[in-house]
């Protein structure tokens, strides 16, 4: 969901970070899993903002304690992120994650098979009541629409698996992993909404911000790719050849 992030009092921190793509109005980077969008309770320092700021923070055209992020990845969630260099830029990406013409690709790892054909989930999120870590499936809920297919399966029975071309139509939090599990195709390795007994050992999510449509500026529409991340990569070689492959597997493996 875009968002305007609150002024923050915020000091560079030497973090590398992947950069995909730069120019006067944007950053695109390549977020690899454990690192923290946002500081928050809990993780006051060592975040992409900290490591972001010390490069945007004080350019012209950027308001204080601003630092240009307008969607988020979950910490355990890896891939392509875009973050404004300017107000201009800010807005314009704002406005087109707000009309949904951002196209957004995730890769991810499912337990069971949801069979070949591409599918929509259209069931409305909201936070937990119970228990605010997660967000749950409720007709009450905020509009939530994910799209996905089968890009390939590996194993039989209850080790079978199954890997996703995701595309959120929505941006809502936690939407992938919260319609994932909703539709018994929980994401391998999820520990908030997975199996009870994961035996992957995977250590995080297997969900992966792609591919990023986008809009820019000055540059006109672009496709910014993150390629899988190397544990994730690593973790597919494990489960031996897949079985079904459809486009855009080759891209992908």
């Amino acid at each position: 969901v875009p968002e305007e992030a609150p002024p923050l009092s915020l000091e560079a921190e030497d973090i590398a970070v992947d950069v995909l793509y730069e120019d006067r109005d944007v950053i695109v980077v390549n977020k690899p899993a454990g690192l923290v969008v946002h500081p928050a309770h809990g993780h006051a320092t060592g975040t992409l903002v900290n490591a972001l700021v010390g490069r945007i923070g004080g350019e012209e055209g950027r308001s204080a304690g601003r630092p240009g992020i307008v969607h988020r990845l979950d910490k355990d969630t890896s891939g392509v992120m875009i973050i404004a260099r300017n107000d201009v830029a800010q807005v314009a990406l704002a406005r087109q994650l707000q009309g949904r013409t951002v196209r957004k690709e995730y890769l991810a790892l499912v337990w069971g098979d949801p069979g070949a054909e591409p599918a929509v989930i259209d069931a409305p999120v909201l936070r937990d009541p119970d228990d605010r870590r997660r967000m749950v499936v409720r007709g009450t809920g905020r509009e939530a629409v994910t799209r996905f297919r089968r890009l390939a399966s590996y194993g039989d029975g209850n080790a079978r698996r199954a890997l996703l071309h995701v595309q959120p139509v929505t941006g809502r939090t936690h939407q992938i992993r919260t319609h994932l599990a909703f539709a018994r195709t929980p994401i391998v390795g999820d520990p908030v909404y997975g199996r009870r007994s994961d035996p992957s050992g995977l250590g995080r999510q297997f969900l992966h911000a792609w591919r990023l449509t986008v809009r820019l500026p000055h540059a006109g529409e672009r496709t910014f790719t993150a390629p899988l991340a190397p544990d994730l990569a690593a973790y597919l070689r494990t489960l031996g050849e897949p079985r079904d492959t459809a486009a855009p597997y080759s891209e992908v493996a």
